[in-house]
C-alpha cells in the first residue's frame, strides 16, 4: 500500500508525439477503488480546477489517496498530490507532496523555472531548501499524466515498443519508460471498454515483485482516461478499478 498515490499516477502517463486539442479541462474528476487481493483497501481521485499562476491561466490538479476500514488500522495512508500546469505548454510551474504512508510523512513543494532548467524545492518537515538542475520540460507525478494525455497520437505504437519522458521526483530526475503490450476490452462498473494496455518498466525489489510488475488498461479513445490498473507486489497484489467520473471532455463510449 505504501506509496498508493504514486502507483496510481506513474502507471497511467501514456501518450506521445506532436500535442493536439487537450484531452482533459477543468472540472474532470476520476475516482478508483484500490483492492489489496480481496480487501477493499481504499480509494484515489484526480481531479482538476482552474488556477491563475504568475498572470497565467493554468489548471490546478489534485491527487489523493487514503485507505478506508480495517487497511486504515493496519496501514494509514493520507496523500495529497497537487500540480500547477501552464495551460499552453503542459509544463508545470509547481509540486505539492504532502503525504503520510504509514508514519512516514513528506511535506514538500518544487518550484520550476523552465527557462534556466532548475528547480527550487522546499522541505518544509525538515525546514531546508536547495536548487537543482533538470532537463528542458521536465515534468512532475500529475504534470506527467496530464502532459501525456495531450498527445493522443499513438496508433503508430507497435506492441513492446517502449516511451519515456523526464520526471522530477523524490529530489531527483528520472526516465519513466511505458511498454505497450496491445489492445484488449475489458469489462468494467460502466460497461465493456476497449483499452490499449502497457505496462511500466519499474525497479524491482523492496515492493515489486519483477521488473515488469505493473499492468495498465487506459481508454482507446480521445479521453485516454485509466481504467484499470494491476500491479504483483513482494507481497500480495493491488489492484485499481474506476469508480467514478464526471467532467469528461468526450463521450464515455462502451462497446
Amino acid at each position: 500500500m505504501k506509496k498508493l498515490i504514486l502507483l496510481l499516477i506513474l502507471i497511467t502517463t501514456v501518450s506521445f508525439d506532436s500535442p493536439q486539442e487537450d484531452a482533459y479541462g477543468v472540472g474532470e474528476y476520476f475516482k478508483f477503488r484500490i483492492h489489496y487481493g480481496i480487501v477493499n483497501a481504499g480509494y484515489a481521485t484526480l481531479e482538476v480546477k482552474d488556477a491563475t499562476v504568475n498572470n497565467k491561466k493554468s489548471f490546478h490538479v489534485v491527487g489523493k489517496g487514503y485507505t478506508t476500514g480495517m487497511s486504515r488500522f493496519f496501514f494509514k495512508v493520507d496523500d495529497v498530490y497537487e500540480s500547477y500546469i501552464d495551460k499552453e505548454t503542459g509544463n508545470p510551474y509547481q509540486y505539492v507532496r504532502n503525504i503520510n504512508e504509514g508514519g512516514y510523512t513528506k511535506n514538500q513543494e518544487g518550484f520550476f523555472n523552465q527557462s534556466t532548467n532548475k528547480i527550487l524545492v522546499k522541505d518544509y518537515k525538515h525546514k531546508s531548501e536547495k536548487t537543482l538542475m533538470i532537463p528542458k520540460n521536465t515534468q512532475d507525478i500529475l504534470s506527467t499524466f496530464y502532459y501525456l494525455r495531450n498527445h493522443p497520437n499513438i496508433d503508430k505504437l507497435k506492441i513492446n515498443e517502449a516511451i519515456a519522458i523526464d520526471m522530477f521526483f523524490d529530489d531527483e530526475t528520472t526516465k519513466f519508460k511505458l511498454k505497450f503490450i496491445g489492445r484488449e476490452n475489458i469489462t468494467t462498473k460502466f460497461g465493456v471498454m476497449s483499452c490499449m494496455v502497457f505496462r511500466p518498466l519499474v525497479q524491482s525489489g523492496r515492493v515489486f515483485k519483477e521488473q515488469e510488475s505493473l499492468t495498465v488498461w487506459i481508454s482507446d479513445d480521445n479521453n485516454k482516461i485509466p481504467l484499470r490498473i494491476k500491479a504483483s507486489l513482494a507481497v500480495g497484489s493491488i489492484k485499481a478499478d474506476i469508480e467514478e467520473y464526471k467532467g469528461l471532455k468526450y463521450p464515455f463510449k462502451t462497446k
